[in-house]
């Protein structure tokens, strides 16, 4: 595609060999800006879509914006893959030269980059920016580490309860509105329609899982004085678990298919018509609309364990930053509010369906695209994070959450053991 004269986007492919996200790089003793220069070409890296050409539509209309404004000043925009961003951006936080100035990034990857010295603390400008004033709370502490904000955040995403409506409507099984209730429709949908999963889980889907540990009252982690323990192994956590393990068997999603599964899988299950319900995100509503159910589900909020209650859900999504090397802090800055403000926002959840992370731009999404509704009540209702920590990054490409989950179903461990286990291995992480 071709891009404006202002936008010079990377043609050369980049292979790189695998590293996972916490993978260590090399410290360097100089990663510090080099002035503030108000002219010059700024260095962009984002995310690549699996369709780009939407993002890098929305992308050029928020770019033609700034530069309109800043003359003398240039935009390079690089779309580097996702799978290969953690080796990237570390080693660009240890070579200043080479770095560009803002870049995409995971929201669960933040602690990690701001423990790397790679993200230039914006809390300043992000307070006197007043769309930031609009920021979900949720949205706005995955860019936050130790009270400080390190960039800002682009989009949301959340899962919610999807469910086949002329699946419900043949067995007469009511809309749950608590947990129990979601479990007791399982079951049923599993014994009178034994070919159908129940609710789709997976021994791999981590943020499927979280909600049932959220709504017993448990938590992944317990914070003071800036030091994390894990908390996997407390009471109302091992509570969650067993909730969300016991739905791997024979009557509901049986161990031997599911155990492995992860939400992809869930989602896919759900999609081609092998289960009667599934945790999805807002993300998934195309891949759910693609699939045979088109026109025969519904989606609400997953029910908590009383009437009335939402579970909470995991809020994932990626953010937009400056790095501290950059040698154009004060236009970095800018760029940032422009590719992560209001107008660009509202561009990407028209042009991917990416959930807005301001309220007032989120509720209007929802009143034209009513698919969303149920999303937003969710994150409305209280969404959690992951742990701030930067120990996080291990503990999620470790697998310390899927492996416990797996030993229970399998049986290879009760729920207890496995508690324990995964705990003590998240306080490893945590103490490096």
């Amino acid at each position: 595609m071709q891009l404006p004269a202002r936008i010079a986007a990377a043609t050369a492919s980049v292979v790189l060999a695998s590293l996972t996200a916490t993978a260590c790089a090399p410290s360097t003793a100089d990663t510090g800006a080099k002035g503030d220069a108000k002219t010059g070409t700024l260095r962009v890296w984002l995310f690549q879509e699996v369709n780009n050409a939407p993002k890098e539509r929305a992308v050029r209309q928020a770019v033609s914006a700034f530069t309109a404004g800043h003359e003398g000043v240039d935009i390079d925009i690089d779309y580097i893959p996702v799978d290969t961003r953690a080796q990237r951006i570390k080693a660009a936080f240890n070579d200043p030269d080479s770095a560009p100035d803002v870049i995409e990034y995971g929201n669960t990857d933040t602690a990690g980059y701001v423990k790397d010295g790679g993200l230039a603390d914006v809390t300043r400008e992000f307070g006197a920016w007043p769309e930031a004033e609009d920021t979900d709370a949720t949205a706005k502490e995955s860019v936050t580490v130790d009270g400080k904000v390190y960039g800002a955040p682009l989009f949301v995403g959340v899962r919610a309860l999807y469910y086949r409506t002329d699946v419900f409507k043949d067995l007469g099984i009511r809309v749950p509105t608590t947990q129990a209730e979601v479990v007791a429709a399982a079951k049923k949908v599993r014994k009178e329609r034994p070919e159908l999963y129940g609710l789709a889980v997976g021994g791999a889907y981590t943020y499927g899982a979280l909600p049932f540990i959220w709504a017993a009252g448990g938590e992944l982690a317990t914070e003071k004085g800036g030091t994390y323990r894990a908390a996997l192994d407390g009471a109302a956590a091992r509570k969650g678990i067993a909730a969300y393990t016991d739905l791997f068997g024979d009557d509901n999603c049986p161990a031997a298919k599911c155990a492995d599964m992860g939400g992809n899988d869930t989602v896919t299950a759900f999609a081609s018509g092998k289960a009667a319900m599934a945790i999805g995100g807002d993300f998934n509503h195309q891949a759910v609309e693609d699939g045979k159910v088109k026109g025969k589900y519904a989606v609400v909020p997953l029910p908590g364990l009383t009437k009335g209650r939402i579970a909470p859900a995991f809020a994932g999504g990626n953010n937009i930053g400056v790095l501290n090397s950059s040698g154009h802090r004060t236009l970095a800055v800018g760029l940032m509010k422009e590719l992560a403000g209001k107008k660009t926002q509202r561009r990407l959840f028209d042009a991917m369906g990416f959930l807005p992370t301001y309220r007032d731009v989120r509720a209007e999404a929802a009143r034209r695209k009513p698919y969303v509704a149920p999303f937003v009540k969710t994150l409305d209702a209280g969404a959690k994070f992951v742990p701030a920590a930067p120990g996080w990054g291990e503990i999620d490409s470790s697998l310390v959450l899927p492996t416990m989950f797996q030993e229970i179903v399998s049986g290879r461990k009760d729920v207890d053991a496995a508690a324990d286990a995964a705990a003590r291995k998240m306080d490893e992480a945590f103490r490096k």
